[in-house]
């Protein structure tokens, strides 16, 4: 009698140990499978310098151009390097011709990249200048229509550059907006807005019409406008239902524009997990799930997975992905070290995604970089 119930009580111990252990499999596998879904962010080899507020500019060859930035308020980098994906290291390139942060950075059909404005100093910059890959070297363009520190920058469908906004002097937002030739090398006014802006988003729809979101002039905006190139004029459109700056935006699968993050305030307060969509058929925002986190100075575009989905990165140290499938911000595996503020986000040939540099709640910048890999 004994035997026998030593024999069942060690048949029902066997077969608890062996639920447990099947238990915590599925378990595993579940969370490994929701933190697939959503990728994983892995440190990769810091930058030669620490950096914010630069431009990070993916090259023909695969390779991605780091330009400018800043160290801290005031000590601005003439400086620049690339990041090569199959050392994954960077090395030193050609110096730019000025000293310049918040400025942009667009790849031409020629190849070499266009690199415009930015803050110099106290004010804006109206300088332009070329970096060729052939050579490494920056040389200087035509200048600009006007000074320009953080405008937006757009690739239109016929290769030219549509730049708008920004500020030429502190606290003297822009509504005016000018076109970069790229078969001249020349620049010529075209618009304006209908309000000046900066730290606003542009976004190239799939009619080759750009989407204007966002941005601060006189007060945090929440109106939006369209600029088409057929007609050099910008046309108002409907208004997101919450004001932001600094926030970003990104072109989802089906021609709806994804719009996140960002601030209702000019300063480091009423930082926003809201997000809306933007749909170009009826011209309306409608309201979309929140993020997981509250995030603003974040990359101006939010970059494209091959899957579709759009990446979410700055402002924390969590990464997340917008799934539009099921309409969800997801969480990333793994974190970045401080919540990263003004950080680039460059997709890679191999639809990894290179994160880099930025500053946490103090002026100092950082040299860390990340690799998000889908």
């Amino acid at each position: 009698m004994n035997r026998t119930r030593l024999l069942l009580v060690a048949c029902i111990t066997i077969s608890f140990v062996i639920a447990a252990a099947a238990f915590r499999t599925s378990s595993h596998v579940a969370s490994t499978s929701d933190a697939s879904a959503a990728g994983l962010l892995v440190p990769a080899t810091p930058m030669l310098e620490p950096r914010s507020g630069h431009s990070a500019t993916l090259l023909p060859d695969g390779k991605v151009l780091i330009a400018g930035g800043m160290r801290r308020n005031q000590d601005f980098y003439k400086s620049a390097e690339l990041y090569d994906p199959a050392t994954g290291k960077f090395q030193p390139t050609g110096e730019m011709h000025e000293r310049r942060v918040g400025q942009v950075a667009v790849l031409l059909r020629s190849g070499k990249v266009l690199i415009a404005g930015g803050w110099v100093g106290q004010g804006g910059t109206d300088s332009a200048e070329l970096y060729d890959p052939a050579t490494g070297k920056f040389t200087l363009t035509a200048k600009m229509t006007i000074r320009r520190g953080r405008p937006s920058a757009t690739l239109l469908t016929n290769g030219d550059v549509l730049i708008a906004g920004g500020e030429e002097r502190d606290n003297e937002s822009l509504a005016s907006a000018e076109i970069f030739h790229a078969s001249t090398l020349t620049f010529h006014a075209t618009g304006p807005m209908h309000h000046a802006r900066i730290s606003h988003t542009a976004t190239l729809l799939g009619d080759g019409r750009v989407l204007i979101t966002g941005g601060y002039g006189d007060s945090v905006e929440s109106g939006a406008e369209l600029y088409d190139p057929k007609s050099g004029a910008f046309t108002e459109t409907g208004s997101m239902g919450t004001a932001r700056c600094k926030h970003t935006a990104g072109l989802l699968p089906d021609d709806r524009v994804l719009i996140a993050g960002g601030s209702d305030s000019r300063g480091w307060d009423r930082n926003l997990n809201t997000a809306e969509i933007y749909d170009p058929r009826t011209g309306k925002f409608t309201v979309a799930s929140p993020m997981n986190d509250k995030r603003f100075k974040l990359p101006d575009e939010a970059v494209r997975l091959p899957s579709g989905k759009l990446l979410i990165a700055g402002g924390s140290k969590e990464v997340e992905v917008y799934d539009p499938a099921s309409g969800k911000f997801l969480l990333a595996a793994g974190e970045m070290s401080n919540p990263w503020h003004f950080m680039s986000e460059t997709k890679l040939r191999d639809g990894s995604v290179l994160l880099a540099g930025g500053y946490p709640n103090d002026p100092g910048a950082s040299a860390q970089v990340w690799i998000y890999r889908p």
